[in-house]
């Protein structure tokens, strides 16, 4: 059944451009623990949930290319699409930088209209942009009967936002958009992209999300600037183990071999990143034993070291997570996202959620004077059709 936002973006194409769409939606994601580990050639945990982005796509029969966001009322517009490069727009760049894809794989992408709109959040840590990347990537792959499978279109999704969109993001975003599955959360390998998913029961468990309120940009330099302190310690750890290709192949005991050469900030994130990508492990085993208190704890943990070895958190996400623990019903907390603000993830046993949200949001109103947006999610399959 069609949700009213598509409903309404069906009807904005036919009036404006006078033709029937496809109708498209891509879900957001959660990442239940795994942060940062993903360009690292690690371990992420996420699961495709209820809040979406919206599309009806069609050919025009010509060549140019009509953009619409319906959500902030702005156009864009592109006279030939064979012509395609990196736009003032940055909303349309996300879009863009996938038709360059289809391109740099030798597909000729034809004149296409898009209307587009979304109940993700946007700067909340949900990737709204992966999800805008993998909603056009099925489209044009549906029209140009390109037959690219799932892993194709999420590569290209990627690579758009990292040419286009200039963040050197994971594939987790994108990976999760597309592969998702109800009921289910996904523990990707991002080196080798080999999967597994687990059974989330959410009967026994929901997620809840705390919106920080603090806006964040992914493109700004400390995203990047991890990135580059992640590959400082890799060269340095290389010269030592010819073996170690990523901060996946290193230990702790090595990292404390080395530690002077690497200086203490460089330390801390490499340490972080080891750390988690066991945590991710022994999460998933806990989801099979049944233990979400002991998943809670991983998760606890998860955000220690992003607030002190990784530094991306920020005060208002420390505040949300320190909320949690001291709230009833809660199995575990931490910052999801890239950081620096965005959204807290939190697993509340059903019951208990009202109660919660009402404990979290006191704190946070009491704190910073502020009213705490809460999402409840649904974890729901990935990119597809949507029949009228």
């Amino acid at each position: 059944m069609p949700t009213p936002l598509i409903q309404a973006v069906q009807a904005d194409f036919q009036q404006r451009f006078g033709y029937t769409p496809l109708l498209v939606r891509a879900p957001g994601r959660v990442n239940l623990i795994g942060e940062h580990t993903d360009y690292n050639a690690g371990f992420v945990l996420p699961a495709a949930v209820d809040k979406e982005m919206s599309f009806a796509v069609g050919l025009n029969g010509g060549e140019k290319i009509r953009l619409v966001a319906f959500d902030l009322g702005e156009e864009f517009e592109l006279a030939n699409a064979a012509e395609i490069s990196p736009s003032d727009v940055h909303w349309a760049n996300y879009l863009l930088g996938v038709a360059a894809q289809f391109q740099l794989r030798g597909h000729a992408v034809p004149g296409f209209d898009c209307v587009f709109a979304g109940t993700v959040p946007m700067g909340a840590g949900m990737s709204s942009s992966a999800a805008v990347e993998c909603g056009l990537a099925f489209a044009l792959n549906h029209f140009l009967g390109t037959n690219l499978d799932k892993m194709e279109l999420t590569r290209i999704a990627q690579l758009a936002e990292h040419t286009y969109a200039g963040v050197q993001c994971g594939i987790m975003d994108q990976f999760a958009s597309t592969f998702g599955r109800p009921g289910h959360v996904v523990r990707l390998d991002c080196r080798s992209l080999d999967y597994e998913y687990f059974p989330f029961d959410t009967s026994a468990c929901r997620i809840v999300l705390c919106n920080s309120g603090v806006k964040h940009s992914l493109a700004s330099s400390a995203y990047n600037t991890r990135r580059q302190e992640c590959e400082r310690g890799v060269a340095v750890l290389q010269q030592h183990y010819p073996h170690i290709a990523a901060l996946r192949d290193a230990t702790l005991a090595q990292l404390e071999a080395h530690r002077d050469e690497l200086g203490p900030t460089v330390f801390r994130r490499c340490a972080y990143v080891v750390q988690e990508n066991t945590r991710v492990v022994d999460a998933c085993r806990h989801l099979e034993a049944g233990d979400l208190t002991a998943f809670g704890k991983e998760m606890y943990a998860s955000h220690t070291g992003l607030r002190d070895d990784y530094e991306v958190s920020c005060v208002e996400l420390d505040v949300l997570v320190e909320a949690a623990k001291a709230a009833p019903g809660v199995f575990g907390a931490r910052m999801m996202g890239g950081g620096f603000g965005g959204c807290t993830i939190n697993l509340v046993a059903p019951d208990k959620v009202e109660d919660f949200i009402a404990s979290v949001s006191a704190a946070y109103q009491e704190k910073f004077g502020l009213t705490l947006e809460t999402y409840q999610t649904t974890i729901v399959g990935g990119v597809g059709a949507v029949a009228v």
